[in-house]
Protein backbone atom coordinates (compact mmCIF):
# COMPACT_ATOMS: atom_id res chain seq x y z
CA UNK A 1 0.00 0.00 0.00
CA UNK A 2 1.15 3.49 -0.53
CA UNK A 3 1.16 6.17 2.16
CA UNK A 4 1.66 9.95 2.08
CA UNK A 5 2.79 11.72 5.03
CA UNK A 6 1.92 15.14 4.19
CA UNK A 7 3.48 17.35 7.67
CA UNK A 8 6.79 15.35 8.50
CA UNK A 9 8.08 18.39 9.31
CA UNK A 10 5.73 18.87 12.75
CA UNK A 11 8.12 16.56 14.14
CA UNK A 12 11.75 17.19 15.32
CA UNK A 13 14.08 16.47 12.79
CA UNK A 14 16.03 13.93 15.00
CA UNK A 15 13.15 11.65 15.56
CA UNK A 16 12.93 8.62 12.92
CA UNK A 17 10.14 8.34 11.30
CA UNK A 18 10.09 5.00 9.50
CA UNK A 19 7.48 3.28 6.53
CA UNK A 20 5.43 1.46 9.33
CA UNK A 21 4.93 -2.27 8.06
CA UNK A 22 3.06 -3.11 5.39
CA UNK A 23 3.26 -0.17 3.37
CA UNK A 24 5.18 -0.68 -0.01
CA UNK A 25 5.71 3.02 -1.23
CA UNK A 26 6.18 5.81 1.54
CA UNK A 27 6.02 9.39 0.32
CA UNK A 28 6.61 12.12 2.70
CA UNK A 29 6.29 15.84 2.60
CA UNK A 30 7.42 18.13 5.10
CA UNK A 31 4.89 20.25 4.61
CA UNK A 32 1.67 20.90 2.53
CA UNK A 33 -0.25 24.20 2.54
CA UNK A 34 -3.55 24.69 2.37
CA UNK A 35 -4.35 23.89 -0.82
CA UNK A 36 -7.16 20.91 -1.80
CA UNK A 37 -5.68 20.89 -5.31
CA UNK A 38 -2.10 20.46 -4.10
CA UNK A 39 -3.58 17.69 -1.52
CA UNK A 40 -5.46 16.28 -4.13
CA UNK A 41 -2.60 15.61 -6.28
CA UNK A 42 0.05 14.61 -3.48
CA UNK A 43 -2.38 11.57 -2.51
CA UNK A 44 -4.50 10.50 -6.08
CA UNK A 45 -2.97 7.21 -5.72
CA UNK A 46 -2.33 7.14 -1.65
CA UNK A 47 -3.81 4.29 0.36
CA UNK A 48 -3.59 5.64 3.54
CA UNK A 49 -2.58 9.65 4.02
CA UNK A 50 -1.09 10.12 7.80
CA UNK A 51 -1.11 14.11 8.82
CA UNK A 52 -1.02 16.12 11.41
CA UNK A 53 -3.03 19.25 11.13
CA UNK A 54 -3.46 19.33 7.24
CA UNK A 55 -7.30 20.37 6.71
CA UNK A 56 -8.62 17.34 5.00
CA UNK A 57 -12.35 18.44 3.40
CA UNK A 58 -14.85 17.00 2.05
CA UNK A 59 -13.72 18.17 -1.58
CA UNK A 60 -10.34 16.37 -0.67
CA UNK A 61 -11.87 12.78 0.26
CA UNK A 62 -14.48 13.01 -3.01
CA UNK A 63 -11.68 12.93 -5.31
CA UNK A 64 -8.99 10.28 -3.70
CA UNK A 65 -11.07 7.25 -4.54
CA UNK A 66 -8.38 5.05 -3.73
CA UNK A 67 -7.81 6.47 -0.38
CA UNK A 68 -8.71 4.01 2.59
CA UNK A 69 -7.61 5.53 5.77
CA UNK A 70 -6.53 8.92 7.23
CA UNK A 71 -3.67 8.08 9.76
CA UNK A 72 -3.53 11.29 12.43
CA UNK A 73 -0.24 11.88 14.11
CA UNK A 74 -2.30 13.98 17.06
CA UNK A 75 -5.48 13.11 19.12
CA UNK A 76 -7.33 15.93 17.86
CA UNK A 77 -9.57 14.96 14.64
CA UNK A 78 -10.91 18.43 14.23
CA UNK A 79 -9.21 19.36 10.97
CA UNK A 80 -10.87 16.37 8.95
CA UNK A 81 -14.48 16.03 7.75
CA UNK A 82 -15.27 12.88 10.00
CA UNK A 83 -18.52 12.95 8.08
CA UNK A 84 -17.22 12.49 4.41
CA UNK A 85 -14.99 9.72 5.46
CA UNK A 86 -18.18 7.89 6.80
CA UNK A 87 -19.72 8.62 3.36
CA UNK A 88 -16.96 6.88 1.50
CA UNK A 89 -15.67 4.41 3.89
CA UNK A 90 -12.89 5.98 4.72
CA UNK A 91 -11.16 4.99 8.32
CA UNK A 92 -10.28 7.89 10.63
CA UNK A 93 -7.29 6.88 12.90
CA UNK A 94 -5.72 9.20 15.82
CA UNK A 95 -3.12 8.42 18.23
CA UNK A 96 -3.77 8.96 22.43
CA UNK A 97 -2.09 8.36 25.27
CA UNK A 98 1.52 9.27 24.16
CA UNK A 99 2.23 12.60 25.78
CA UNK A 100 0.96 11.58 28.87
CA UNK A 101 4.21 13.10 30.87
CA UNK A 102 5.06 15.84 28.37
CA UNK A 103 1.81 17.58 28.63
CA UNK A 104 1.59 17.64 32.40
CA UNK A 105 5.37 18.43 32.57
CA UNK A 106 5.07 21.40 29.85
CA UNK A 107 1.96 22.53 32.04
CA UNK A 108 3.58 23.12 35.09
CA UNK A 109 6.99 24.34 33.43
CA UNK A 110 4.47 27.18 31.97
CA UNK A 111 2.78 27.69 35.37
CA UNK A 112 6.11 27.95 37.46
CA UNK A 113 7.53 30.42 34.84
CA UNK A 114 4.71 32.85 35.48
CA UNK A 115 4.16 32.35 38.49
CA UNK A 116 8.01 33.28 39.32
CA UNK A 117 8.12 35.77 36.42
CA UNK A 118 10.79 33.48 35.21
CA UNK A 119 11.74 35.07 31.45
CA UNK A 120 11.34 38.43 33.27
CA UNK A 121 14.13 38.18 35.75
CA UNK A 122 16.72 35.88 32.91
CA UNK A 123 16.15 39.14 31.23
CA UNK A 124 16.97 41.15 34.15
CA UNK A 125 20.15 38.62 34.50
CA UNK A 126 21.35 38.68 31.28
CA UNK A 127 20.62 42.62 30.26
CA UNK A 128 22.64 43.97 32.99
CA UNK A 129 19.71 45.38 34.84
CA UNK A 130 20.49 43.24 38.31
CA UNK A 131 24.60 44.06 38.03
CA UNK A 132 23.33 47.83 37.36
CA UNK A 133 21.34 47.82 40.08
CA UNK A 134 23.69 46.37 42.93
CA UNK A 135 21.92 44.22 45.17
CA UNK A 136 22.96 40.79 45.76
CA UNK A 137 19.17 39.46 44.59
CA UNK A 138 16.47 41.38 42.81
CA UNK A 139 12.79 40.95 44.05
CA UNK A 140 10.91 43.68 41.57
CA UNK A 141 7.79 41.05 40.65
CA UNK A 142 6.69 39.31 44.16
CA UNK A 143 7.42 35.01 43.24
CA UNK A 144 4.45 33.10 43.74
CA UNK A 145 4.97 29.81 45.47
CA UNK A 146 2.27 26.77 44.66
CA UNK A 147 2.01 25.88 47.81
CA UNK A 148 -1.19 25.72 49.49
CA UNK A 149 -2.91 27.68 46.05
CA UNK A 150 -5.89 26.08 44.84
CA UNK A 151 -5.40 24.78 41.09
CA UNK A 152 -8.78 24.40 39.07
CA UNK A 153 -8.74 22.21 36.18
CA UNK A 154 -10.90 22.36 32.99
CA UNK A 155 -11.15 18.51 32.00
CA UNK A 156 -10.36 15.64 33.73
CA UNK A 157 -8.77 13.28 31.41
CA UNK A 158 -5.26 10.97 31.04
CA UNK A 159 -3.47 14.23 31.16
CA UNK A 160 -5.79 16.60 33.82
CA UNK A 161 -5.37 13.41 36.15
CA UNK A 162 -1.81 13.38 35.61
CA UNK A 163 -1.94 17.05 36.35
CA UNK A 164 -3.58 16.34 39.63
CA UNK A 165 -0.89 14.29 40.83
CA UNK A 166 2.17 16.54 40.52
CA UNK A 167 0.03 19.45 41.69
CA UNK A 168 -0.62 17.59 45.08
CA UNK A 169 3.07 16.49 45.19
CA UNK A 170 3.41 20.51 44.98
CA UNK A 171 0.73 21.08 48.19
CA UNK A 172 -1.50 22.20 45.73
CA UNK A 173 -5.11 21.70 46.73
CA UNK A 174 -6.87 20.66 43.17
CA UNK A 175 -10.42 21.17 42.28
CA UNK A 176 -12.48 19.62 39.17
CA UNK A 177 -14.87 21.68 37.30
CA UNK A 178 -17.74 19.75 36.14
CA UNK A 179 -19.28 20.80 32.52
CA UNK A 180 -20.66 23.95 32.63
CA UNK A 181 -24.25 24.46 33.78
CA UNK A 182 -23.91 20.89 35.08
CA UNK A 183 -24.31 19.52 39.08
CA UNK A 184 -21.64 17.86 39.57
CA UNK A 185 -21.29 14.06 38.60
CA UNK A 186 -20.09 12.89 42.00
CA UNK A 187 -18.11 14.12 45.21
CA UNK A 188 -14.41 14.31 42.96
CA UNK A 189 -16.09 17.22 41.10
CA UNK A 190 -17.08 21.25 41.87
CA UNK A 191 -19.48 23.06 40.11
CA UNK A 192 -17.69 25.42 36.86
CA UNK A 193 -18.53 28.21 38.28
CA UNK A 194 -17.31 27.47 41.78
CA UNK A 195 -14.31 26.41 40.50
CA UNK A 196 -13.63 29.75 38.52
CA UNK A 197 -14.37 31.76 41.84
CA UNK A 198 -11.97 29.81 44.14
CA UNK A 199 -9.06 28.94 41.59
CA UNK A 200 -5.49 30.71 42.22
CA UNK A 201 -3.98 28.88 38.85
CA UNK A 202 -6.56 27.19 36.17
CA UNK A 203 -5.66 25.19 34.29
CA UNK A 204 -6.96 24.09 30.73
CA UNK A 205 -6.76 20.03 29.29
CA UNK A 206 -10.53 19.90 27.51
CA UNK A 207 -11.11 19.49 24.04
CA UNK A 208 -12.52 22.27 21.97
CA UNK A 209 -15.57 21.55 20.27
CA UNK A 210 -19.13 23.67 20.39
CA UNK A 211 -19.60 23.58 23.83
CA UNK A 212 -15.79 24.63 24.87
CA UNK A 213 -15.03 27.28 22.41
CA UNK A 214 -14.20 30.68 24.00
CA UNK A 215 -15.52 28.77 27.13
CA UNK A 216 -13.09 31.49 29.13
CA UNK A 217 -14.80 34.80 27.72
CA UNK A 218 -15.40 37.83 29.45
CA UNK A 219 -18.75 36.64 31.59
CA UNK A 220 -16.58 33.74 32.87
CA UNK A 221 -13.31 35.88 33.49
CA UNK A 222 -15.37 38.20 35.12
CA UNK A 223 -16.39 35.15 37.81
CA UNK A 224 -12.58 34.13 38.60
CA UNK A 225 -12.79 36.32 42.03
CA UNK A 226 -8.97 35.57 42.80
CA UNK A 227 -7.37 36.92 39.85
CA UNK A 228 -6.15 33.24 39.00
CA UNK A 229 -3.38 32.73 36.65
CA UNK A 230 -4.70 30.56 33.50
CA UNK A 231 -2.90 27.61 31.61
CA UNK A 232 -4.00 26.74 29.00
CA UNK A 233 -1.81 23.24 27.25
CA UNK A 234 -5.68 22.54 25.61
CA UNK A 235 -6.69 24.25 22.04
CA UNK A 236 -6.18 27.99 21.46
CA UNK A 237 -10.03 28.31 20.52
CA UNK A 238 -11.06 27.37 23.98
CA UNK A 239 -9.82 31.12 25.04
CA UNK A 240 -11.38 34.25 23.75
CA UNK A 241 -7.89 35.96 22.95
CA UNK A 242 -9.39 39.31 23.25
CA UNK A 243 -11.58 38.88 26.16
CA UNK A 244 -8.33 37.78 27.94
CA UNK A 245 -6.42 40.02 27.18
CA UNK A 246 -8.09 42.94 28.17
CA UNK A 247 -8.49 40.71 31.50
CA UNK A 248 -4.80 40.89 31.77
CA UNK A 249 -4.73 44.77 31.17
CA UNK A 250 -7.41 45.76 33.37
CA UNK A 251 -5.89 43.10 36.22
CA UNK A 252 -9.00 41.11 36.31
CA UNK A 253 -6.34 38.19 36.20
CA UNK A 254 -2.81 38.30 36.59
CA UNK A 255 -1.36 36.29 33.62
CA UNK A 256 -1.47 33.78 31.15
CA UNK A 257 0.52 31.14 30.18
CA UNK A 258 -0.08 28.97 26.80
CA UNK A 259 1.15 26.27 24.38
CA UNK A 260 -1.96 27.32 21.91
CA UNK A 261 -3.73 29.82 19.87
CA UNK A 262 -6.86 30.65 18.14
CA UNK A 263 -4.82 30.47 15.00
CA UNK A 264 -1.46 28.63 14.54
CA UNK A 265 1.43 29.72 14.29
CA UNK A 266 0.01 32.59 15.67
CA UNK A 267 -0.57 36.01 13.90
CA UNK A 268 0.56 39.25 14.12
CA UNK A 269 -2.41 40.91 14.90
CA UNK A 270 -3.53 38.53 17.47
CA UNK A 271 -4.53 39.97 20.65
CA UNK A 272 -2.12 38.36 22.43
CA UNK A 273 1.17 39.40 21.28
CA UNK A 274 0.95 43.24 22.84
CA UNK A 275 1.48 40.93 26.27
CA UNK A 276 4.60 39.48 25.12
CA UNK A 277 6.63 41.77 27.60
CA UNK A 278 4.27 41.22 30.58
CA UNK A 279 6.21 39.22 33.51
CA UNK A 280 3.31 36.62 34.08
CA UNK A 281 2.74 35.60 30.37
CA UNK A 282 4.73 33.10 28.96
CA UNK A 283 3.93 31.49 25.26
CA UNK A 284 5.14 28.26 23.85
CA UNK A 285 5.01 27.79 19.92
CA UNK A 286 2.31 24.61 20.52
CA UNK A 287 4.89 21.80 21.69
CA UNK A 288 3.64 20.50 24.96
CA UNK A 289 3.17 17.34 23.35
CA UNK A 290 6.28 17.15 21.89
CA UNK A 291 9.17 15.66 24.08
CA UNK A 292 11.88 13.22 22.23
CA UNK A 293 10.37 10.20 24.18
CA UNK A 294 6.51 11.74 23.62
CA UNK A 295 6.93 11.55 19.56
CA UNK A 296 8.72 8.42 19.78
CA UNK A 297 5.87 6.77 21.85
CA UNK A 298 3.42 8.73 19.15
CA UNK A 299 5.56 6.70 16.32
CA UNK A 300 5.56 3.58 17.33
CA UNK A 301 1.19 3.72 18.50
CA UNK A 302 1.01 4.71 14.71
CA UNK A 303 2.92 2.45 13.09
CA UNK A 304 1.18 -0.24 15.13
CA UNK A 305 -2.26 0.84 13.80
CA UNK A 306 -1.27 1.31 10.55
CA UNK A 307 0.13 -2.02 10.43
CA UNK A 308 -2.79 -4.02 12.11
CA UNK A 309 -5.37 -1.77 9.49
CA UNK A 310 -3.24 -2.97 6.29
CA UNK A 311 -3.20 -6.65 7.85
CA UNK A 312 -7.28 -6.58 7.74
CA UNK A 313 -7.48 -4.92 4.13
Amino acid sequence: MQAVFLDKGTFSDNIDLPAPRGVSDYITYNDTPKDNALIIERCKDADIIITNKVQITADVIANLPKLKLIQLTATGMNNVDQDACAKHGIALYNVAGYAVKSVPEHTFMLMLTAMRAGIHYHEKVADGTWENNGNFCLLDIPLIDLEDKTLGIIGVGTIGKRVTDIARAFGMTVLWAEHQGRAPRNDNYTMFEDVLAQSDVLSLHCPLNEQTKHLIKADTLAKMAKKPLIVNVARGGIVDSQALTDAIHNEKIIGYATDVFEQEPIVKDDPLLTLANHPRVIFSPHNAWGSKSAQETLWQILSKQVAEFIDKN
